[in-house]
C-alpha cells in the first residue's frame, strides 16, 4: 500500500482525490500501529475475539452496536495515545514534568476507554448470565 509522495505530487484541495489520500494516510498510521505499538495489537486481537461473540450472543441490536462502536473507540483513543507519546518522545527526550503529564493523561483516556468497554460487557452479559 505507497503513499502518495507528497513532493511529487501537488496536494489536492478537495474532492474524491483529498479523500483518498487521507484513507491512504489513514492505512499508513493503522499500519504503524500495528507495528510499533503493542497496546493497539492488543486491542484488535480483543475485538476479533469480542466482535463475533457479540454477533453470536442473543442481544439486541442497539446493543451490539453499542458493544462494538466502544470498542472502536477504544482503538481511536489508543491511536490518540500512541500519537501524544510519539510526539511527546520526539520533542522531549529526557524527563520533564509536561511530559510525565501528557503521556499520564494518554494512558488514563485509554483506560477510561476500557472501563467503558468492560462496564458495557458487563451489563450485555448480565440477563444471559443471571437467568
Amino acid at each position: 500500500m505507497a503513499i502518495p509522495d507528497d513532493d511529487r505530487l501537488p496536494k489536492p484541495r478537495g474532492g474524491v482525490a483529498r479523500i483518498f489520500r487521507a484513507f491512504f494516510y489513514s492505512m499508513a498510521g493503522i499500519k504503524s500501529a500495528l507495528q510499533h505499538e503493542a497496546a493497539f495489537r492488543q486491542d484488535m486481537m480483543m475485538g476479533i475475539l469480542l466482535v463475533p461473540l457479540s454477533l453470536w450472543l442473543p442481544l439486541d441490536t442497539t446493543m451490539k452496536v453499542l458493544l462494538n462502536v466502544i470498542w472502536l473507540l477504544l482503538l481511536t483513543t489508543e491511536l490518540l495515545n500512541s500519537a501524544i507519546e510519539a510526539i511527546v518522545d520526539m520533542t522531549s527526550p529526557g524527563y520533564h514534568e509536561l511530559a510525565k503529564r501528557a503521556k499520564d493523561m494518554g494512558s488514563a483516556a485509554v483506560f477510561m476507554m476500557l472501563t467503558s468497554l468492560t462496564i458495557a460487557w458487563v451489563v450485555a452479559l448480565w440477563p444471559i448470565v443471571v437467568k
